[in-house]
């Protein structure tokens, strides 16, 4: 087995789902429409997707927070919940600082430790990435942040894992993507990095494309000895 240069190795965190749960948005929720929070979250989340997916097809760029209130708006529709406006705002707000996974401050320190370059990639913009890691008290973990908003479009566009690679300095060979939506880690390996699948739930389904995450793992904090375990760096 070949040894890891771990100095060698770049990893990139998407941020919303991965490092950050977006669905901790739910308390707030729960104050606003009640027994319908859970799924009025998850309809959020998916149509916020799916629009970032949709505009970044149009080429009819709006950043990830104008997704992100239209995704809100079409929720309301969809559970008639005639919210105010003040209460829109006051769940973006909710939005802009919610907090990390419990596994995420021990995943990055042990990465951190061992050396590993570490960086947050985002569809997200850099100032609200920024805020959300300073908020959640990991921001020193990461050497930057690089946003698809530099580049008007989304992931998984395979321009957008190409920019990461200029922007962190690192090559195919030695980069990780890391990320708990499937779409995102087909996006890097079809774009010739590695990627790591973070599936926190059992219930949570691969894609069936043919193409696999190159490791699977339930926790970050299991992601320093999977990744120090894998064979090679240079296939």
């Amino acid at each position: 087995m070949a040894k890891v240069d771990r100095m060698s190795i770049t990893l990139a965190f998407d941020v919303y789902g991965t490092l950050i749960d977006a669905h901790g948005i739910v308390a707030a929720l729960q104050d606003i429409v009640g027994n319908k929070a859970e799924e009025f979250s998850r309809t959020w989340r998916d149509k916020q997707l799916e629009y970032s997916f949709r505009r970044g097809l149009m080429q009819n760029y709006e950043n990830f927070a104008v997704c992100t209130s239209n995704a809100l708006d079409y929720a309301c529709a969809y559970y008639k919940a005639p919210l105010t406006k003040e209460q829109k705002n006051e769940l973006l707000g909710v939005y802009r600082v919610l907090p990390a996974f419990k596994d995420v401050t021990e995943g990055l320190a042990r990465l951190q430790a061992a050396s590993f370059r570490i960086y947050a990639f985002s569809n997200g913009s850099a100032d609200a990435v920024e805020m959300l890691l300073t908020t959640a008290g990991i921001r020193d973990f990461f050497l930057g942040v690089v946003s698809v908003d530099d580049l008007k479009s989304f992931k998984p566009n395979p321009g957008v894992y190409s920019y990461f690679l200029r922007r962190s300095g690192a090559t195919c060979s030695s980069a990780w993507l890391i990320s708990s939506n499937p779409f995102d880690v087909i996006g890097a390996i079809s774009a010739g990095m590695r990627a790591v699948w973070v599936k926190r739930s059992p219930e949570a389904i691969f894609d069936p494309w043919g193409i696999e995450p190159t490791i699977t793992v339930s926790s970050l904090a299991d992601l320093k000895e999977q990744i120090t375990k894998y064979p090679t760096l240079g296939n």
